[in-house]
């Protein structure tokens, strides 16, 4: 773009903006009506503590965007009623519109008038309407303020009102005065409970209510008490028992400021005929238990084939598809059990995760043979999912390697593949492209190709020779995974195959930590064709180039016409002789040109890792829509170790690199840690502040000096620091000097202010810390090594704001960063230089970055 389009740009922006804000506020302000400008909260005189007490008025003012109503100025450019006014001015103007109709059809001309009602319309529904003070939603609001105040303890809070009138015509202020008084205190807290056994349950757990003498009465506690209760009492056999009937009275009269707690449970009620009687809970307990695996061919005309197994009763319509100790493995209750929420609870959560059925369907019936009327029958209702799932489907792709790309994915899942709930996924995926440069020598336009295969085979339980149970529950929801695949590029970087392997356990201790043990995750990557390394990293072969060029390298055995290197025959052979000291190259170059061919002979290598790793999660995030939580996860990853000592006692000898090989491949060996940390704050009005923070490091050891490409770390990109591309930041003060930038070390801190604009529109302002840097490794360029605390201040920085729309499955973002500290440049350059829109980076992705 050049500057003049830039400045028409930035020129219509700003006039947008003037427009805007020349516009009348009060435009659409009716007669004997005042415009709302501001809601003010005094709490004894002060600004209130909570920020959600400000959201309680029902009426507030209009939104803001940087101090100004943008919506309201949008709502006051659509005309109150623009449809009458077009068919007015038809009427009007007959003239006028006889010229409209000779230049269009008096279809288009009615087409016309409706595209402009329409968009008329949809300013009114992008903007807002004016907030209009009115006495009703001013008494409203001053309710809630009170309300608000009581359940918190001042029963006797009063609320005043002041309007206070604007210089300007029209608009007003409301300022709200609320006065708390003195607060109420638990004193005491008696029972009065019909059912004896209710009573006798509740003397149990007496001792940790939350409502506690002396403490100040609060209404979210009492909520939380009759939860606790009821939860406690259901989870001990009272099967009828209902939060509703679970009450609480306070009693304030004439108390001095003391709140004397009554908890009410009385009999449950039941219907006889017409009439409603109370009869006394019982506690209830599991007589039988009926698995119906195949329900939905259970008619009358089908009998069941009824089997028992460990206490449990299944009855089959049908061919047996599923082991019987598959179907008792899934259910949580067993006969003579007392009844339990969480034991249902735990059914349906793991009947859910086997994917063989769908949602179940638990009901408890009194059993007739019963005369006490305390036991349940349970009967567990499957219904069967189909036993093969075929999916596809077909994308277009862009990238910078890639001007267009085709692919097709496709997956075959097939269940209960053992008769044991285990779930075969198999898929294939491949994609053909057409090159962005003619460096792969193909004349054909699809000249790339990407060829995967994938299986993974997942059973419902650890699979392993021994038996855990004591130390992993099934409520853990234990699960065992075996996955092979492989995966080959043609004509993209140095074609790689890659085969890899994996035996992995999950389980879940509570609904908020699991676990994650890889025991083996093996892959071999064979790169095909590693002499066109200087075709994909450009940046290493301009730093040989311009070297050969300084030492007046004209010798057709290195350059081509141009005196540039030929690839591969001159780099290598320039390489070669230089260091050899052949050339004249003196010693910094030498070294510039031996870290060139470090870097090759790393990237290009082929790679064997064999590891094991561990990852603990503790995630409180409930759903999607939740963004009130924290996030924690800790890995730690441990490769080489069983290649190292199987190699030892086998005796292979090393190589003169002192390394030894397996299969022809240097094992790589190492050990690795990543800590990261995200919390989210949800305040009024659906704004959340979300931090992260990162860090992570690679040690390389005794088979390897340093981290494979593949598990280093990276800098930069839509999900890191913003202001720099992926792969673009670092390590250290480098500046990012190659094509692809790696270390074994990585810190990354993020903030980020997300608010709403309007509608589906979202807003973010950001700032992003971090970098990458070597350590313990072969990396010998002290720029981009961390030695001390000290190197800290390479930490990058950048900052900008992002524009997001909502789509509710999904949110489309975009995000401009911008280099606020550059650790690259000189020290007294590093601060807000490269601050401007030439230099900024735009970020498009697909949900929030964390």
């Amino acid at each position: 773009m050049g500057k003049t389009g830039l400045h028409a740009k930035i020129g219509l922006i700003i006039l947008l903006i003037i427009l805007l804000v020349s516009c009348n506020a009060i435009k659409r302000v009716p007669e004997a009506k005042t415009l709302l400008t501001k809601s003010t909260i005094l709490i004894d005189s002060a600004s209130p503590r909570d920020p959600r007490v400000n959201t309680l008025p029902v009426l507030q003012p209009n939104q803001k965007v940087l101090g100004i109503p943008l919506r309201l100025h949008i709502y006051n450019l659509a005309r109150p009623h623009r449809d009458s006014i077009y068919l007015k001015w038809m009427q009007d103007h007959p003239k006028g519109l006889k010229r409209r109709n000779a230049i269009l059809s008096e279809k288009q001309t009615m087409g016309l008038g409706q595209s402009l009602v329409d968009f008329n319309n949809w300013l009114k529904r992008t903007g807002e309407a004016p907030a209009l003070i009115d006495d009703v939603a001013i008494d409203k609001s001053k309710e809630r303020l009170r309300a608000w105040y009581w359940n918190q303890g001042w029963f006797n809070t009063a609320v005043d009102h002041k309007v206070i009138d604007s210089k300007n015509k029209k608009r007003a202020r409301i300022e709200y005065y609320v006065t708390k008084n003195q607060p109420y205190k638990i004193d005491s807290i008696t029972t009065q409970i019909a059912t004896p056994i209710i009573d006798s349950l509740y003397q149990l757990v007496k001792s940790e209510s939350i409502l506690k003498n002396g403490e100040q009465y609060f209404t979210p506690d009492i909520n939380a008490e009759r939860d606790r209760l009821n939860s406690y009492f259901r989870n001990h056999g009272a099967f009828h028992m209902e939060k509703e009937n679970i009450r609480f009275e306070g009693d304030t009269v004439q108390t001095n400021q003391r709140a004397n707690i009554t908890l009410i449970i009385k009999d449950r009620e039941v219907q006889d005929g017409d009439s409603t009687i109370t009869v006394p809970y019982r506690v209830h307990k599991i007589s039988e238990v009926n698995i119906i695996p195949d329900y939905q061919n259970a008619t009358s005309n089908n009998v069941a084939d009824t089997s028992g197994y460990e206490n449990y009763n299944i009855l089959r319509f049908g061919k047996r598809k599923y082991k019987k100790s598959t179907l008792t493995d899934a259910i949580f209750f067993h006969k003579g059990d007392v009844y339990r929420d969480i034991d249902r609870d735990r059914t349906y959560r793991r009947i859910t995760e086997l994917q063989s059925f769908l949602y179940p369907t638990i009901r408890y019936d009194a059993d007739p043979r019963d005369s006490t009327g305390t036991d349940l029958i349970a009967n567990v209702l499957l219904t069967s999912k189909k036993k093969f799932e075929f999916t596809y489907g077909v994308e277009a792709t862009h990238s910078n390697i890639q001007a267009i790309g085709v692919g097709l994915n496709t997956s075959l899942l097939i269940r209960n593949l053992f008769r044991g709930s285990e779930l075969l996924d198999i898929s294939f995926r491949g994609n053909i492209g057409a090159s962005t440069n003619a460096a792969t020598g193909d004349s054909r336009f699809f000249d790339l190709q990407e060829l995967g295969a994938d299986a993974r085979l997942s059973f419902p339980r650890l699979f392993l020779p021994f038996r855990l149970d004591n130390l992993i529950p099934k409520y853990m929801s234990p699960s065992t995974n075996f996955s092979v695949g492989f995966f080959s590029q043609t004509n993209i970087g140095l074609d790689k195959q890659s085969l890899n392997g994996a035996l992995t356990y999950n389980w879940r201790q509570t609904a908020i930590k699991s676990t994650r043990l890889d025991l083996v995750n093996a892959q071999y990557v064979r790169n095909l064709d590693p002499s066109n390394f200087f075709n994909v990293y450009q940046s290493s072969y301009g730093s040989i180039n311009d070297l050969a060029n300084d030492l007046n390298i004209n010798d057709p055995t290195y350059v081509n016409d141009s005196g540039n290197l030929t690839i591969p025959e001159g780099t290598t052979a320039f390489i070669n002789d230089a260091i050899a000291g052949n050339l004249g190259a003196d010693a910094a170059q030498r070294e510039i040109i031996r870290n060139v061919r470090e870097r090759r002979n790393r990237l290009s290598q082929n790679n064997l890792i064999i590891s094991s790793s561990y990852s603990w999660t503790r995630n409180n995030r409930v759903g999607i829509y939740d963004d009130d939580f924290s996030r924690f996860n800790l890995r730690i990853e441990a490769a080489g170790n069983v290649l190292s000592g199987i190699s030892s006692l086998a005796g292979i000898n090393k190589n003169d690199n002192n390394r030894r090989r397996v299969f022809g491949v240097e094992y790589s060996q190492y050990i690795k840690t990543e800590i990261d940390y995200i919390k989210h704050w949800q305040y009024v009005n659906n704004h959340v502040l979300a931090i992260r923070a990162f860090g992570g490091i690679a040690i390389p050891y005794s088979n390897s000096d340093n981290i494979p490409f593949i598990r280093s770390f990276f800098a930069g990109g839509p999900n890191d620091n913003r202001a720099w591309q992926a792969y673009e930041l670092g390590p250290g003060k480098t500046g990012g000097l190659n094509d692809f930038n790696e270390a074994n070390m990585k810190l990354a801190f993020n903030v980020e202010y997300r608010f709403p604009i309007s509608g589906a529109f979202k807003g973010a302002v950001f700032a992003d810390v971090g970098n990458i840097y070597n350590v313990l490794d072969i990396e010998d360029d002290p720029d981009a090594i961390f030695n001390n605390i000290s190197d800290l201040e390479y930490l990058a920085l950048g900052t900008g704001a992002g524009l997001r729309y909502d789509f509710g499955f999904f949110v489309l973002r975009f995000d401009m960063g911008f280099k606020t500290y550059n650790p690259a440049l000189e020290e007294n350059r590093r601060w807000l230089k490269e601050f401007k829109i030439s230099k900024s980076v735009l970020n498009v992705g697909i949900n929030y970055p964390f």
